[in-house]
């Protein structure tokens, strides 16, 4: 037998833990010891990676894009579990981030850190990372879980922290659809295993209608396609594969529930999400979704050197095109296998890369890079395929892992090097915290202003100041529905004295409309001026005003 190395003796899985080898005793020990090493390199992992995501996630400030879910999950953790009265976005992390938000605010209460844990990329990885591992073992699950790791370690600052860990978002709905995946992938068949998967992705839809996309359909089209080549091609008897149609059927029910869920939820007063609304895009429009999906892909995979000038940092930006590559051959390879593999798990993530990636191109929601949000799931999605395939046996009749694990280990290095660099940027304050200071020290407590203006303040500040999002329109200034609840604008209940004007900064804009906050509220008693910021103050309670403008 050859040497099994160190990596290999920590990450493999034993064949047979239960009975004692040659060795005697001291080969049951060590067999015994085995799965808890294992399990300790595991555990080690995800915590150094949520410590790293955590710092990482602090060099970008909170806004009110996260912030608006933090004060959600604080009327559920105060009894609203329906949030009666809320009108949220058209996703509403119901039952994904904000229960993930509602635990971290038990903990640690109400502050800008309840947007920073990074629970949900971290979950990411190690989802896919399992994904990868498959039931492989030793050598061939070293090099698994490190291509995958490797493709998803470091995202890249700026916009890649900001749409893979500063704020929920869509990389969080790629957690439970891989959570099933998983389940698929490690359980036998069994009559509750379609049950426990449409039920979980039924849970997930709730919170993001891009489940179906990313879920239900490449469950149902993957099942379809498996019952047709075993009874049509293979001739074998329609009865013998219920198991897949048994999936296929719940991940169709599972969605449906899900829609009735929000109608019932809605009915019984709870929130009121509306229906994401999209258009098909054509011409010139697709020619150039093509573009920013392709400088997206780069992004996710934090290789995104596109315009980058030529220094330290862009160097380690550009070895991430390594881990691009490696994702973008995984995904091609299930593609080219998908009809003739049986490997069910690699058929659903290649589905679900290329339903999400057609259906962005084809809609209006590319328009700029930063949309990349939309098909933040591709990247654990294929970074699992390529870990899953590359590391396994179809790589290593080309590359033999005594030339692939030192290649691995040292592009590993940078992307450690350059993770390291990221993290050691200075934490930054959240958006508007100036503002928020001021007005906290002057126990001015309750008042009006634009998105950016609004709940990022009323988070940051403990809920002991609170700014409401207003707008403007043809009946002048009037509240918003938008991520936020009735009862605010109420003025028999609640009451607000001042508003903010600021001009914004750069892709966040601020709130200017002072002819409209004088024609609705008249002059104010006083005027400060705070940096950029302009704080108008009456001696009224300003929404008996607003009110009427309903």
């Amino acid at each position: 037998m050859g040497r099994v190395s160190a990596s290999e003796a920590l990450l493999s899985e034993p064949e047979d833990a239960g009975a004692p080898g040659p060795a005697g005793p001291a080969g049951l020990r060590a067999l015994k010891l085995r799965p808890l090493a294992v399990t300790a390199v595991w555990a080690l992992g995800v915590l150094a990676a949520f410590a790293c995501y955590l710092r990482l996630s602090r060099t970008r400030a909170v806004n009110s894009d996260g912030a608006g879910q933090a004060l959600q999950a604080w009327d559920m953790l105060h009894g609203n579990l329906l949030l009666r009265g809320w009108s949220l976005g058209d996703v509403s992390y119901y039952t994904t981030e904000v229960p993930q938000y509602v635990l971290v605010e038990f903990l640690r209460g109400l502050n800008q850190d309840v947007v920073h844990v990074a629970m949900t990329y971290t979950l990411a990885v190690l989802l896919a990372a399992l994904l990868a591992k498959g039931t492989s073992t030793g050598r061939q699950a070293v090099v698994r879980v490190l291509i995958t790791v490797g493709i998803m370690l470091a995202p890249q600052l700026a916009s890649g922290v900001n749409i893979l860990l500063s704020s929920p978002d869509h990389i969080g709905t790629s957690v439970p659809v891989m959570a099933v995946w998983l389940i698929l992938d490690r359980a036998r068949p069994r009559w509750y295993i379609p049950v426990i998967a449409g039920a979980f992705l039924g849970w997930a839809v709730v919170a993001d209608t891009l489940v179906i996309l990313i879920g239900v359909l490449p469950l149902a089209g993957v099942s379809a396609i498996r019952v047709f080549q075993a009874a049509a091609i293979e001739r074998k008897p329609l009865a013998a594969q219920r198991y897949d149609m048994a999936l296929g059927a719940a991940a169709l029910l599972g969605a449906a529930a899900a829609v009735l869920a929000l109608h019932v939820i809605h009915a019984r007063g709870g929130f009121y999400m509306p229906a994401p609304t999209t258009h098909l895009a054509h011409g010139k429009t697709l020619v150039h979704n093509l573009g920013i999906a392709a400088q997206g892909l780069l992004l996710l995979g934090g290789a995104d050197f596109l315009g980058l000038r030529l220094t330290a940092s862009t160097v380690f930006t550009m070895l991430h095109v390594v881990g691009v590559v490696l994702a973008a051959w995984g995904t091609c390879l299930a593609a080219w296998r998908f009809l003739r593999d049986r490997d069910r798990v690699a058929q659903l993530l290649v589905a679900g890369v290329a339903i999400n990636l057609a259906t962005y191109v084809l809609s209006t929601r590319a328009g700029v890079v930063t949309q990349t949000r939309e098909i933040a799931p591709v990247l654990p999605f294929s970074a699992a395929l390529a870990g899953r395939l590359l590391g396994g046996p179809a790589l290593a009749g080309r590359l033999k892992p005594a030339l692939l694990v030192p290649f691995l280990l040292v592009v590993m290095l940078g992307y450690l090097l350059g993770l390291v660099s990221e993290i050691r940027q200075p934490p930054v304050a959240a958006q508007n915290q100036q503002l928020t200071s001021w007005l906290a020290a002057r126990h001015l407590h309750t008042g009006l202003s634009g998105y950016w203006e609004s709940n990022v303040v009323t988070l940051t500040s403990g809920d002991r100041v609170q700014i409401r999002l207003v707008n403007g329109s043809r009946k002048g200034l009037v509240p918003s529905s938008f991520e936020g609840k009735a009862e605010w604008y109420d003025p028999h209940r609640n009451t607000a004295n001042f508003v903010v004007l600021f001009p914004g900064v750069a892709e966040y804009r601020g709130f200017t409309q002072e002819q409209a906050v004088l024609a609705r509220f008249g002059k104010p008693a006083r005027t400060y001026h705070v940096g950029a910021y302009t704080i108008l103050v009456w001696d009224k309670n300003l929404l008996r005003e607003l009110s009427r403008a309903r």
